[in-house]
Formats: C-alpha cells, sequence, structure tokens
C-alpha cells in the first residue's frame, strides 16, 4: 500500500509541473490570437469607414459588431492596442 502511495505522489510531482507549464502556453497563444483577431477586425472596419487603421479603437469595433464584448473585456485585460504584433 505504501509503495503505491509513493508512486502515485511520485507521478503528482512529475505531472504538476507539466500543466502548469501547458497552461502558460495556452494563455500566450491565446494572447496572440486575439491580437491577431483585434488587428484584422481593425483593418476591416478601417477599410469600411475610410478611416486609419491606427485610430480605430476596440471600442468603436464593439459599437460596430466586429468585436464581442468578452473579446473587449480581454483586449483591454490583456492591454493590447491595435497594429501592435501578437
Amino acid at each position: 500500500m505504501a509503495v503505491v502511495l509513493f508512486i502515485i505522489s511520485l507521478l503528482i510531482l512529475v505531472v504538476i509541473p507539466n500543466v502548469s507549464k501547458q497552461r502558460t502556453n495556452a494563455e500566450t497563444v491565446n494572447t496572440h490570437a486575439l491580437q491577431s483577431e483585434l488587428n484584422t477586425q481593425a483593418q476591416l472596419y478601417a477599410d469600411e469607414k475610410g478611416v486609419e487603421m491606427n485610430s480605430v479603437q476596440p471600442a468603436d469595433l464593439e459599437k460596430a459588431g466586429y468585436l464581442t464584448d468578452k473579446q473587449v473585456k480581454e483586449i483591454d485585460k490583456h492591454h493590447l492596442k491595435v497594429g501592435d504584433q501578437g
């Protein structure tokens, strides 16, 4: 019984750091994807409205239906700006 508990504990010690690393990696990929989405939607909005892409704000995109409220909140949370590279 003690051997089984030792093996389980050892496996947990190996798995937990890997899960944490994968979570960090997933957050990075998500942020890059959100930046790409922001830039794409800003370019579409700018082309349609005839304005410079760098003058477009996430709030403008939300009002026009290019982004959802949830996306705008995540953009603000990560301090993303139109035109930044992901």
